[in-house]
C-alpha cells in the first residue's frame, strides 16, 4: 500500500552492509516493475550487480530514504550519489548545461511503500550538491517524468560504456545556481 502518512518522519542516511538484503530486494522489485511497464532491458535480470551495490555502500555513495513505522525503520528508496566526472558523460549527442563540477544520481529505485520517494531523493541531492546529472533508458517513461517534473533539462543522448548493446540513455541535468 502506498501512503504518505509518515512524510514528516522521513530522513536520509548512508546505507550500511546490514541494509544490503533489503536493497537487493528493492532492486529485484524495480527490475520486475520495469519489465512489466515496457522497459525490460534497462536493468535486465541482473543490474545492478551485487558487487556494484556493495561498492556503493563501502564507498558511502549509497543513500537511503527511510522512515519509522510501528517502531521499525523502513527503506523507502535508495540511490547512489557519485561525485567526480562520469566517463559515460564525456560524449553527448546534445549539450550539458555547463561544464561545472557535478554529482551523478545512479541506480535510484523506490520500495513502492510511499508516493514521491524518487522525487524526494532527487530534491535531497539538489539541496546538498546543487549541480546534478542523471540518465535513464528511453523506455523508462516513469523516470523521465520524475526528472522532468523535478525541473531537470533533457540535455541529449549518451551511450553507456559498460555494455555491448542497449546503450542509449537520455541525459538530464539540473543546476541550482
Amino acid at each position: 500500500m502506498v501512503s504518505d502518512s509518515n512524510a514528516t518522519s522521513r530522513r536520509f542516511r548512508h546505507a550500511t552492509m546490514q541494509d544490503l538484503p533489503q536493497i537487493l530486494k528493492n532492486y529485484a522489485r524495480a527490475r520486475e516493475l520495469m519489465a512489466r511497464n515496457g522497459n525490460p532491458t534497462q536493468w535486465g535480470n541482473t543490474f545492478p550487480r551485487e558487487e556494484v551495490v556493495r561498492e556503493d555502500i563501502a564507498e558511502h555513495r549509497m543513500m537511503l530514504l527511510v522512515d519509522v513505522q510501528d517502531g521499525d525503520e523502513r527503506i523507502l528508496a535508495q540511490f547512489a550519489v557519485c561525485s567526480g566526472e562520469d566517463p559515460t558523460y564525456r560524449q553527448i549527442d546534445g549539450a550539458w548545461l555547463d561544464d561545472d563540477a557535478y554529482v551523478t544520481i545512479h541506480r535510484i529505485t523506490s520500495a513502492g511503500l510511499v508516493r514521491h520517494a524518487a522525487r524526494d531523493c532527487i530534491e535531497w541531492t539538489l539541496k546538498h550538491y546543487g549541480n546534478v546529472r542523471a540518465d535513464t533508458h528511453p523506455n523508462n517513461k516513469a523516470m523521465q517524468h520524475v526528472f522532468e517534473s523535478a525541473g531537470f533539462a533533457r540535455c541529449g543522448l549518451i551511450q553507456l560504456l559498460d555494455r555491448p548493446t542497449d546503450t542509449t540513455r537520455i541525459a538530464y541535468q539540473r543546476h541550482e545556481w
